[in-house]
């Protein structure tokens, strides 16, 4: 994924908790704020300290990025996206984390199918 449909400033973070909505399921919490002059979408992610060490959020943060570069053509694009990774996650492979990150998605209604 490139680096320009990433969220990174906290003030960015911040609009999108404050003014944005959201949905979770028991792995992903994921937050979503509509941008219309937006042409692709940017994606914000957070992996707490207590998902494991520092190998295990990466990896985490790793099958997120894959599972949104995959699903590019399916995601509404006028969208920043942030997702909160939950303890379950640390026990899942690439696929699990792609469907359950495809769940959250399409229960908010923004996965195009």
């Amino acid at each position: 994924m490139k680096k320009a449909y990433r969220l990174k400033k906290n003030e960015e973070f911040q609009l999108v908790f404050k003014k944005g909505n959201s949905f979770a399921n028991r792995q992903l919490v994921l937050y979503f704020l509509k941008k219309d002059e937006q042409k692709h979408f940017r994606v914000g992610l957070s992996v707490s300290k207590k998902i494991g060490n520092a190998v295990v959020r990466n990896q985490v943060k790793r099958y997120l990025r894959q599972a949104f570069l995959e699903l590019d053509g399916q995601v509404s694009n006028q969208y920043d996206f942030i997702i909160i990774a939950r303890k379950p996650i640390r026990d899942m492979d690439f696929h699990q984390v792609k469907k359950s990150l495809m769940h959250v998605l399409s229960k908010s209604k923004l996965l195009q199918s």
